[in-house]
């Protein structure tokens, strides 16, 4: 048997971060790979009512080795964790349910690049999940596990780890409505107006969680209809309640993406009002220099018969006569405003 290893974010040999035992009733048991398939290889009656969740890293090449290997799954299934599909989906495969799940990266920034894939494989019996890259709702389900959290089956597992999601998302949709809350705030009350690239990736950000994250609900929906026969009546009661919070937050997070378009277009009417208003003055300006340029271009010919030449006035008659016509012009210019 195969020393135990620390609960540490670093697999073993066979690609193994997390192992544990739980059975109601009774302390969390760590196990390794060894003492996994110990407990799998048991009869029904010894294993009682417990389960095991196993959780590697894809990074590993132990991983499909192990898998591969030491458990029967079918090949549909094995196909989904190990190809690199990584299109959301939840559905049931000869017994068992494959998910794959868009998680948030524990150290999570609002980028594209920080949105990872997370594969899982529940049975009756067992829970496996496998990770390309840290993730936030896998580190929150480890710490609920390893602080004795009670859970009623394997089921229960995976619909903590759905709750943990929505809750990070949750927590992404409200950190972005107190930014935008705090940038509809300066809009109103005429501040520093907000650059309208920021609401942009805002926008980008939100767009892109919800075309990752929006077919979990139908594919959960899906799974209610025609639920495996293990899956008892609470777990899928907790579950139609997982759709629901997931739906919430998804709704929320289009609403959202509504409030941030309609700031962009307020902003974007508010440039253009700027823009015709610069516009305006300059227009403005044009016209009322039109007379001074005529008639400074008219006297400046260097030709004869030029009127008021010779006489002591002429500038001064010439300049009223400028300033006349462009008063004229200007209350013209205004009366059709």
């Amino acid at each position: 048997m195969k020393e135990k290893l620390p609960l540490s974010y670093h697999s073993d040999a066979d690609g193994l971060v997390h192992g544990s035992l739980l059975q109601p009733g009774k302390p969390t048991q760590p196990v390794n790979t060894s003492e996994a398939l110990d407990w799998l290889g048991l009869p029904a009656s010894q294993q009682g009512d417990g389960f095991l969740w196993l959780h590697f890293a894809l990074s590993n090449t132990g991983t499909s080795r192990w898998l591969g290997s030491h458990l029967d799954l079918p090949e549909p299934v094995m196909h989904t964790v190990l190809g690199n599909e990584t299109s959301p989906r939840l559905e049931l495969t000869e017994g068992l349910v494959v998910a794959v799940i868009k998680d948030v990266v524990y150290d999570f920034s609002l980028g594209v690049s920080e949105v990872s894939t997370l594969y899982a494989i529940l049975g009756p019996r067992y829970l496996i999940t496998l990770r390309g890259k840290q993730l936030k709702t896998i580190e929150r389900l480890r710490q609920a596990v390893r602080a004795g959290e009670p859970f009623r089956s394997s089921t229960e597992l995976l619909i903590r780890l759905l709750r943990h999601q929505a809750d990070v998302l949750e927590g992404i949709q409200r950190e972005t409505t107190e930014k935008v809350d705090l940038m509809e705030d300066k809009v109103l009350a005429n501040r520093v107006v907000p650059a309208r690239s920021e609401l942009a990736t805002l926008r980008r950000v939100l767009v892109r969680l919800q075309r990752l994250l929006a077919p979990e609900p139908a594919a959960l929906y899906r799974l209610l209809n025609r639920p495996p026969g293990w899956m008892v009546e609470a777990d899928l009661v907790d579950l139609r309640q997982s759709v629901e919070e997931f739906s919430v937050v998804l709704s929320d997070m289009h609403q959202l993406n509504e409030r941030i378009k309609l700031l962009q277009e307020e902003l974007g009417a508010r440039e253009a009002e700027r823009t015709n208003r610069s516009l305006f003055t300059l227009t403005l300006v044009t016209v009322l220099a039109v007379p001074f340029n005529v008639v400074g271009a008219l006297f400046g010919m260097n030709v004869g018969g030029i009127p008021l030449n010779q006489d002591p006035l002429g500038f001064w008659s010439v300049v009223g006569f400028v300033l006349a016509i462009t008063v004229v012009a200007f209350l013209i210019f205004r009366r059709r405003l």
